[in-house]
């Protein structure tokens, strides 16, 4: 029987960075603001994108619509977020952070890119154009899927 060696599986690997990386930076905004990795992300993709539907937020984030809706409803709670019905269908809402909400992801920004500075500084030049090139060669390759 062949055995599949989970240590040496590219996916395996790739989550398992991924979830490393995430939970590291998670120390900072959660020390912060207290807020959960999917708060996060939804923080962060109405900071970068303005306004966004929770399902936007989920494709854009690779969340799951659970999540999603949590998130959403603790920064609503805390005030950081609205919600407004869709013109076209009202099914759907529109949201949008607030001014403290847009004060909270402003003053996380810098302390993003700073982590993600100390992170690659842990690498040489070469290996992080290396990084940059195989990653993007991945994502090219399943987007021709």
């Amino acid at each position: 029987m062949e055995i599949l060696e989970l240590e040496s599986f590219l996916p395996y690997r790739l989550y398992r960075l991924a979830d490393t990386v995430s939970r590291e930076f998670s120390r900072i905004y959660k020390e912060r603001h207290g807020l959960t990795r999917p708060e996060w992300r939804t923080l962060s993709g109405l900071g970068e994108r303005g306004t966004m539907t929770a399902t936007e937020l989920g494709e854009q984030s690779a969340m799951h619509k659970t999540k999603v809706s949590r998130a959403v409803a603790e920064l609503e709670r805390r005030r950081w977020l609205t919600r407004t019905p869709d013109e076209n269908d009202r099914r759907v809402e529109r949201l949008a952070l607030t001014k403290t909400g847009l004060a909270a992801y402003r003053e996380m920004v810098p302390l993003a890119k700073a982590f993600e500075r100390e992170l690659l500084g842990k690498l040489s030049v070469e290996e992080r154009a290396a990084i940059a090139r195989g990653v993007a060669a991945l994502e090219e390759a399943l987007e021709r899927k």
